[in-house]
């Protein structure tokens, strides 16, 4: 897992907060409670050396899922459900999962191929509910001559 730079110091300068005020003789639940955070973490970073409080490491294990994989997956994405033997174009997390299995022999989870999407840029979108014989000129001409004159109010 990489952790980003910012973030990365965003925690290490938390820690280094707790430290200074656990120094200044603050309680580690009022520390917690200031910063945010759980008991148990200011419990542990009161044992650690403070030159230790700044260095965040990369916790979980480390992804199977490579650059090239993304990549595939990136442009596979691009061409569309359809390029890849389905009916239509809407992904679904089990079409990508599907198509991950199929075609990179990779099986994941629901959930993970979410937070894979989710790594990639891409986000959940909702197809407007619309139908295709829909007449928008002649719903203009409605809502423009019709409409006001069925409202109570102008």
């Amino acid at each position: 897992m990489v952790i980003p730079k910012q973030q990365q110091t965003a925690k290490a300068e938390r820690r280094l907060d707790a430290r200074r005020l656990l120094d200044e003789g603050v309680a580690q639940a009022e520390v917690a409670r200031r910063l945010k955070v759980s008991r148990q973490s200011v419990s542990v970073w009161a044992r650690l050396p403070a030159r230790e409080l700044a260095i965040v490491r990369a916790v979980g294990r480390k992804s199977t899922f490579k650059e090239s994989d993304r990549q595939w997956l990136r442009a596979a994405l691009v061409r569309g459900a359809r390029a890849h033997g389905f009916a239509t174009d809407l992904w679904t997390l089990p079409r990508v999962a599907q198509t991950l299995a199929r075609k990179r022999g990779r099986r994941f989870s629901k959930v993970h191929v979410w937070r894979i999407l989710g790594r990639l840029g891409f986000s959940c979108q909702k197809p407007e509910g619309r139908a295709r014989e829909r007449n928008e000129p002649a719903i203009q001409t409605w809502k423009q001559a019709q409409w006001p004159a069925l409202k109570k109010k102008p």
